[in-house]
């Protein structure tokens, strides 16, 4: 069976100005609720826009989850393993940004960064 990677995708990720990675802003319903399932590994990050909260049933890698509100400022993030992890929609949260695991600290995303799709 042949690998199959998400990304990178055609925007760039801001944070707090900088630009850090490559990007996939998944827009419409049907491209949120696919996300990363049935891939091996992520280039890049993949924002999910109107998605307050992520699963991890039917992953096959872990990933790092940062949790935006509707200005992009991230109010949580979270490393999530395959099978077991989930985030859960809260007050104020809007949109998802899914990372390769290890990427949030790599690019400097913490509690209160604002994210951009540049």
């Amino acid at each position: 069976m042949s690998e199959r990677t998400f990304g990178p995708g055609p925007a760039r990720l801001l944070v707090d100005g900088r630009d850090v990675a490559p990007l996939t802003v998944a827009h419409d319903r049907a491209e949120v609720r696919k996300g990363l399932l049935g891939t091996d590994h992520l280039v890049g990050a993949l924002w999910l826009t109107r998605c307050p909260s992520v699963h991890m049933v039917g992953m096959r890698y872990p990933i790092d989850v940062a949790i935006l509100d509707r200005d992009g400022r991230v109010t949580a993030t979270k490393a999530l393993r395959p099978g077991l992890g989930l985030t859960w929609p809260l007050p104020g949260r809007r949109d998802t940004l899914e990372a390769p695991a290890g990427a949030l600290r790599a690019w400097g995303i913490t509690q209160g960064s604002v994210l951009r799709a540049g």
